[in-house]
């Protein structure tokens, strides 16, 4: 997630120079076959293509409604996540009075569950998206993008580490795990029947959390919409150099042959804008259709684990808590 509030034009710049110079280049193709080549059969009446950007306006604009919505609802199910989390902790410090250790264990099992689940999440699908290699290459020195399933020994016992190596779904296996707990220590009678009622509606509800973010994570972006949106955008890119070639025309007949460079410059440099602006509209979308895949504008799990983390070793009153996670080049991972 970017945190500033002004997004940094070498950031842009790294998202979009090669789109930029493909745009310049072709744009200069085209002025160059029509005025100086004399290809005058090449140009366009520019009312077609107004009407082919206005109904591709309208499908990104709705491409990326949906899209956003995607990412809203992923922030509120973590916002969940958060909440349950302290709910969970301060249900087993209340109700498991008389056993330290196990208050230790359901509670650190919980972060581990977290971590295994966002962990999960950012593992790539065969319709992840993948950007020009610059941007590739910034994420991979971020190192947050198909994490590795590690960093558990802390949290839990060799034994349980073991156990949860091969597990096709670790997240479901630890919640499993505090089931089983909670289990043996209503026999032990450290808790109550009523007391393990509660505790199985807090583990309901992350399972409920889990599965919307599986449902999410597993349902691509409807592909009729994200596919076509960036084949309508890029006909109308491609066509749009040529019905710039009718709209200035006009006014370079009346003009002076030397003032003729500066129309086409201005020509070359609005078809580069109209270009660079649709594009990044569809491109703006397509960041925003899997929320979990650990890039500029997905949700911070990486943070809000650690969050959850820093609130729950302190219920328990623990020393020498891990420090919050900072931004790298203003992303909050």
């Amino acid at each position: 997630m970017y945190i500033k509030r002004n997004i940094s034009w070498a950031l842009i710049l790294r998202f979009a120079w090669r789109k930029l110079i493909f745009f310049t280049v072709y744009a200069s193709i085209v002025f160059y076959l029509y005025y100086f080549l004399n290809w005058t059969h090449i140009d366009i009446p520019f009312e077609p293509i107004s009407v082919i950007g206005i109904a591709v306006a309208f499908y990104i604009g709705f491409k990326n409604s949906q899209s956003y919505d995607r990412f809203w609802e992923a922030r509120k199910i973590w916002g969940g996540i958060v909440n349950y989390s302290r709910t969970w902790a301060n249900n087993v410090l209340s109700l498991v009075e008389n056993d330290r250790d196990a208050q230790i264990v359901l509670i650190h099992r919980h972060i581990a569950w977290i971590n295994a689940l966002r962990i999960q999440l950012r593992q790539p699908t065969s319709f992840s998206k993948k950007e020009n290699r610059a941007v590739e290459r910034l994420f991979d020195r971020h190192g947050e993008r198909n994490p590795v399933c590690s960093g558990m020994d802390h949290l839990l016992g060799p034994q349980e580490v073991d156990s949860i190596e091969n597990r096709k779904n670790v997240a479901t296996h630890l919640i499993k795990k505090q089931g089983l707990h909670l289990k043996k220590l209503l026999a032990e009678e450290k808790i109550t029947e009523f007391d393990k009622q509660i505790f199985h509606g807090n583990l309901e509800e992350m399972y409920n959390l889990q599965g919307k973010c599986e449902r999410i994570k597993n349902t691509p972006f409807p592909r009729q919409y994200a596919y076509f949106s960036t084949v309508f955008t890029w006909i109308f890119l491609l066509l749009l150099p040529f019905g710039l070639l009718n709209v200035f025309a006009t006014e370079l007949k009346e003009l002076d042959a030397g003032n003729n460079w500066w129309y086409i410059v201005l020509m070359i440099f609005f078809s580069i804008l109209i270009s660079w602006i649709f594009s990044t509209m569809e491109s703006v979308g397509s960041n925003s259709e899997d929320p979990f895949e650990g890039r500029i504008n997905d949700v911070p799990m990486t943070a809000l684990c650690r969050t959850i983390e820093i609130d729950l070793r302190d219920m328990l009153d623990e020393q020498n808590l891990p420090p919050k996670i900072q931004p790298m080049h203003n992303i909050l991972y």
